[in-house]
């Protein structure tokens, strides 16, 4: 007759409570072991932060297998280091995290690297803190080249944007004040922007200089106006064709149609397209997508064209006002 085991020394029970301890981690064979860098003796280097080279205690499994390391015990140069090599929206989640992360993703050292390098370049400016002005810049446009374009970032990606000004615009008769005149809102980014007054044929074109956008990135290109209560020719039915493309170079350009008028849901296709249609933007103000564009850098650059034109001579225009046609980094 087989001998029955007490309850604690049953192998089955015994592989329960060995797998228990693993668990916890208080195993003998699983004892954590701490190293201090430059401490292990023996000529040995020890452990530092890449970052910074500073030195780091750390708790080792004794299989090398884990290792368990304090992050806050990192010191704040080091943890700013590491911040700036992320995104300018991983740097508000770090805040979050403690004090300690917070001091470091608000440091100048991380926001310094968000700021485009060509700032001093661009604007001058002054501020207590880099965040400080990569808010500013983000919450409150800018305006550079003489006031011909306005300039801002993108919050979350720190890449440059741009409006160009109606004023800087190829608005086809904007000089004739019997089709077109110029008014000040209080509202708009410039001293003036352009009035509709009657025309026929509506063509209104801008350019840019890609060297002067953000590198590797791809832009988006927004006609930015507002309708008058008197406002004719941009209902459903009657569509605009815009389009972007290299300046100059026509089978480059991508073509598509909008409509500048409020959808109408009624008749309205199921597969509508809703990029054809304006959207509110925050400051009051409407805007339809012209198009999009890559930037590749600065010594590949060249000069885009954005064009927005209605060539129908049997329908007139009117009540259109532009603010000016902007460009900003493509959200993912």
């Amino acid at each position: 007759m087989k001998r029955l085991h007490r309850g604690g020394d049953h192998p089955e029970m015994q592989k329960t409570e060995n797998m228990k301890r693993l668990r916890r981690g208080d195993h003998p064979e699983m004892q954590k072991k701490t190293v201090d860098a430059g401490a292990s003796g023996g000529g040995e280097e020890g452990i530092t932060c890449g970052g910074c080279g500073t030195p780091v205690s750390m708790e080792l499994d004794d299989d090398d297998h884990h290792v368990h390391m304090d992050l806050q015990e990192l010191p704040e140069g080091c943890i700013a280091n590491v911040v700036s090599l992320t995104t300018p929206q991983d740097a508000y989640r770090f805040s979050a995290v403690s004090r300690s992360f917070m001091s470091s993703a608000d440091s100048d050292a991380v926001w310094d690297k968000f700021l485009p390098p060509d700032i001093p370049s661009i604007l001058s400016h002054s501020s207590s803190s880099e965040k400080k002005l990569y808010l500013t810049l983000c919450e409150n446009p800018v305006l550079v080249d003489d006031g011909k374009m306005s300039f801002t970032l993108d919050k979350w990606s720190g890449k440059k944007c741009y409006m160009i000004s109606p004023k800087d615009l190829m608005i086809i008769w904007g000089d004739n004040p019997e089709y077109w005149k110029w008014i000040s809102l209080a509202n708009s980014r410039f001293e003036e922007v352009a009035a509709l007054v009657v025309v026929w044929w509506l063509e209104i074109r801008g350019k840019i200089d890609t060297r002067i956008l953000s590198p590797s990135t791809v832009y988006k290109a927004y006609l930015v106006f507002m309708l008058s209560e008197r406002a004719r020719g941009f209902d459903r039915d009657d569509p605009l064709e815009v389009k972007v493309g290299l300046f100059g170079e026509e089978q480059t350009s991508s073509k598509r149609i909008v409509f500048l008028g409020r959808q109408n849901i009624t008749g309205r296709p199921m597969e509508i397209d809703e990029t054809q249609y304006p959207k509110k933007r925050p400051d009051g103000w409407l805007e339809v997508e012209i198009g999009e564009f890559f930037c590749p850098g600065e010594e590949d650059g060249g000069l885009m064209e954005m064009t927005c034109m209605d060539v129908d001579l049997h329908r007139m225009k009117r009540g259109l006002i532009v603010q000016g046609i902007e460009v900003r980094p493509k959200r993912a």
